[in-house]
């Protein structure tokens, strides 16, 4: 079957549930302000983009460490910890596979009606060797009469494939409907997006038809059919931004009476501001990291940062390190290994902060040490140095 493709959706043959959709509606969520929300056009909004980059870029950024849960050593020596930490597949760095999974994972990408990810899992044998993402809209996840999973292909080419849950690393968000697949966040905030989206396209109806208020010309008796025809040609050329505020000539005694400006008008910069708020709620982004600007940058900002940490990033980063160890650890395997985060990274403090921290860490002020002078370096990502060389780190060992 020949690929039915547009802007708005894609769609691989006449069983696809996303043409239905499509044909019932469109391939977005319709809206009652009127307005259908798709994860392209959703993206188009800078609050929405600034939120999913946000969190994308963060999981993205982290270093992602497969270790051994009895020591908590970095298991360098396994094939999951290069593809975790380096290297995924042949075409893409660890960030941005990372980051696209992340963003699937938001619903901020293709048909935008899960949240979910997916990728391939190659191997040779029990080894694996790479993870190939798998665009969100192409697979369908289905639960078998044993209780496993089965997840339907549609190929690009055409035709379906059905893979095994053993070859499929699938990451969901936490909420689901039915434990299978995640709810998409872009569809759950659907309605905010569409009215912030039409608020955008008045403000720039507004600009481009460059009249802020609009008026009445007045005259006292009738207008010649000359002086009528000469100001309406004065007018449209005044259409446009860059032609605002420009006076025109009246004739015949024309006066004009701009109207007053009305409530709504001057509070549409308050209803922008208003649904900056309203799309970031889901996500669960600040508004200080939203650029608000009627918002203090004092010293309550780490203490923001590290509540979005806290509770906005990590349980995304919880639904990644339990995904590897479902899909890309055997049983055997899960009781020795972990895929972990290093979440201290953004929850570090100003550099005065962590020097006070080292040094009790250290044993400084009568404290009782509980780091010594290499696990230190490794926490602020220093090399190995010879202790022999450092009486002081002697002393603290």
């Amino acid at each position: 079957m020949t690929a039915l493709t547009g802007d708005a959706f894609d769609a691989w043959d006449f069983n696809d549930p996303h043409l239905r959709q499509f044909l019932q509606g469109g391939a977005g969520a319709m809206t009652e302000a009127g307005v259908s929300v798709t994860p392209k056009a959703a993206m188009r909004n800078t609050t929405v983009m600034r939120c999913v980059s946000l969190i994308a870029f963060s999981a993205g950024t982290l270093p992602l460490h497969l270790r051994r849960k009895a020591t908590k050593e970095k298991a360098t020596d396994h094939p999951l910890f290069r593809i975790l930490h380096r290297k995924p597949n042949a075409w893409q760095t660890a960030f941005e596979f990372r980051s696209l999974m992340q963003q699937r994972m938001l619903g901020a990408s293709g048909h935008g009606d899960r949240g979910d990810a997916f990728a391939l899992i190659v191997r040779s044998g029990r080894k694996p060797l790479a993870l190939v993402p798998l665009a969100t809209e192409r697979v369908t996840p289905r639960q078998r009469t044993d209780w496993s999973l089965e997840y339907e292909y549609r190929r690009p080419e055409g035709g379906t494939t059905i893979l095994q849950q053993r070859d499929v690393f699938h990451l969901r968000y936490g909420l689901s409907e039915d434990g299978i697949s995640g709810i998409s966040l872009v569809k759950q905030a659907a309605e905010a997006i569409g009215l912030a989206l039409q608020t955008e396209r008045a403000a720039a109806r507004l600009f481009r038809n460059g009249m802020l208020v609009g008026g009445m010309m007045s005259v006292k008796n009738r207008l010649s059919e000359d002086a009528f025809r000469r100001l309406k040609e004065q007018m449209d050329e005044r259409e446009g931004a860059a032609q605002a505020h420009k006076w025109i000539i009246g004739e015949e005694g024309l006066e004009a009476k701009p109207f007053s400006q009305s409530g709504r008008d001057s509070q549409h910069i308050e209803q922008r501001k208003h649904q900056i708020e309203e799309i970031a709620r889901p996500f669960g982004v600040p508004r200080p990291l939203l650029g608000v600007d009627d918002t203090s940058w004092g010293s309550g900002i780490d203490s923001l940062g590290q509540l979005f940490v806290r509770f906005a990033l990590n349980p995304h980063f919880e639904a990644w390190q339990q995904a590897i160890e479902r899909c890309l650890l055997d049983d055997d395997e899960a009781e020795i290994y972990e895929a972990k985060f290093n979440v201290a990274a953004l929850l570090n403090g100003s550099i005065k902060d962590q020097g006070e921290y080292f040094a009790k860490a250290l044993g400084s002020g009568g404290h009782q040490p509980w780091m010594d002078y290499a696990e230190v370096r490794e926490t602020v990502d220093l090399p190995e140095r010879d202790l022999a060389a450092n009486p002081l780190a002697q002393s603290k060992t």
